[in-house]
């Protein structure tokens, strides 16, 4: 990369990928209040979309909308091709949150396997993952911990396993709200190289929340800035940062510069 860093907004490119998530002037509205307005979006099959934007621009109400836990006031979205309703029921996705939500009288081993059990007791078929639980537990790095208790488990450790439990159903698409938002700054650079790993693994496409500029620029192909009052799309940034990424990333110039300028856009938002 030169020296001078071309910062540019995402236009679209011929023989671009299929599109994993559609959202086409969709807006929500809570009564009278607009949460987002007309908010029009093509997310890209296998890439990684990290969502930034001050408090109250909808980061979370965005990914509540495609996961179809809150319906739109107006316009379109789609997973797939699908409406959301018929993607959630087919598990085309998966959520992960910032609380890693699990049961705690089940081992690590067991919360991953639970939503397969729930599918058999109800007669559905679902889509299951090419690894099995264990391995998949292995994937992010709990190998030796699967009969371990939720409390027998740091915090870092259980957002893992919610992870692993998220990616049994062999989801195409990944919604993950601040699932690190609450951990220490070491365990969330440790757990954003095994997100990566793991996203490159699997080929799952990926919308990250985040509140923090760094993990935007470190873990995001593109981050989509956010507006706020009401939540509008400001801007998708693209980031020419090599693949393979280490943390000493962060203390390259390049790095730096994307940082500054996702700040600059926040302040102004």
């Amino acid at each position: 990369m030169s020296a001078v860093l071309e910062i540019n907004p995402t236009q679209e490119v011929a023989g671009a990928p299929a599109i994993a998530a559609s959202l086409k002037e969709a807006s929500v509205k809570f009564g009278a209040f607009t949460a987002i307005d007309r908010l029009s979006i093509d997310i890209e099959e296998g890439a990684f979309y990290t969502i930034l934007g001050p408090s109250g621009c909808g980061k979370s109400t965005m990914l509540r909308l495609v996961s179809d836990l809150i319906p739109a006031a107006s316009g379109e979205v789609s997973i797939f091709g699908k409406p959301t309703e018929e993607a959630r029921i087919a598990r085309e996705f998966a959520f992960v949150f910032q609380d890693a939500a699990l049961l705690p009288w089940r081992t690590a081993l067991q919360n991953v396997e639970l939503p397969l059990e729930i599918g058999r007791k109800r007669g559905i078929k679902l889509p299951v993952s090419d690894k099995t639980p264990t391995e998949l537990l292995e994937l992010v790095g709990l190998k030796g911990r699967e009969n371990a208790l939720p409390s027998e488990l740091s915090g870092g450790m259980r957002q893992r396993v919610a992870i692993a439990r998220a990616l049994v159903c062999q989801p195409k698409l990944l919604l993950m709200d601040e699932p690190f938002g609450a951990l220490d700054e070491m365990t969330r650079d440790h757990l954003n190289l095994q997100l990566l790993k793991i996203w490159k693994e699997t080929g799952v496409t990926v919308l990250f929340v985040t509140h923090s500029i760094p993990e935007a620029v470190f873990l995001g192909q593109k981050v989509m800035m956010l507006q706020a009052h009401p939540g509008r799309l400001r801007e998708i940034v693209d980031i020419d940062l090599p693949e393979d990424r280490t943390i000493e990333l962060r203390d390259t110039q390049e790095f730096t510069k994307y940082s500054a300028y996702l700040r600059k856009i926040l302040e102004t938002c």
